[in-house]
């Protein structure tokens, strides 16, 4: 039996563009049954049957199912950060409404692909060590970003940036998770404008007069 943080990994990386194709069939068989019936009755067997290949076969790529679902994981983490990366490159946006809604709607799409494997994902999916770095530092790069954009926006009129930068990644990140990811799901559109409104009137107010 495989234990610990090797059994979190992958067996090997495919090299060559059939093997790679194989891989990614793989997942997306994965994402599909684990969507469809949950992390314990996503079986391997299951996700063999629906990429059309061999147990054995899966078996030479991903050693159990618990090391398919933190691949998983990691490639939901890595189009996150793509995608924060893409924001961070275009500047300064002309008012701050304009990049709330940009950080919420980013968000919101990076969710809408499989509300329920996300919510598999988030729940169920094995933490490595590794995995959990990954997430810390993807946390401190987006906090480190929104709050160099708050010291510099003159619109922004909290007094601790860096505070109200967490608060703003925490309350979109989870707030988003959990309603997108819910059995009776808010829509979108529906919840990019509310939590804009939100998030915008919370960084644009006056701090309170001390007493």
């Amino acid at each position: 039996m495989v234990s610990g943080h090797r059994r979190l990994q992958p067996r090997k990386r495919p090299r060559q563009v059939r093997a790679e194709l194989t891989r990614q069939r793989i997942l997306t068989a994965a994402a599909h049954v684990f969507a469809d019936h949950g992390y314990a009755a996503g079986t391997t067997n299951r996700i063999a049957e629906r990429a059309r290949i061999s147990i054995g076969s899966l078996y030479q790529y991903y050693p159990n199912k618990d090391a398919i679902l933190v691949e998983l994981l990691n490639r939901h983490l890595e189009s996150g950060v793509a995608a924060t990366r893409r924001r961070m490159a275009e500047g300064l946006p002309d008012s701050l409404e304009e990049f709330v809604r940009s950080v919420v709607r980013t968000s919101i799409e990076n969710h809408l692909d499989d509300p329920q494997l996300l919510r598999v994902l988030a729940e169920q999916a094995p933490r490595s060590p590794e995995l959990l770095e990954k997430v810390a530092q993807h946390e401190r790069e987006r906090v480190a970003y929104i709050q160099e954009l708050f010291e510099r926006h003159p619109e922004v009129r909290v007094e601790d940036v860096y505070l109200a930068a967490r608060l703003f990644v925490s309350t979109a990140e989870l707030l988003i998770h959990q309603l997108i990811a819910a059995p009776d799901p808010v829509d979108g559109a529906r919840l990019e404008n509310e939590l804009v409104v939100m998030l915008t009137r919370y960084l644009t107010a006056a701090p309170p007069e001390s007493s």
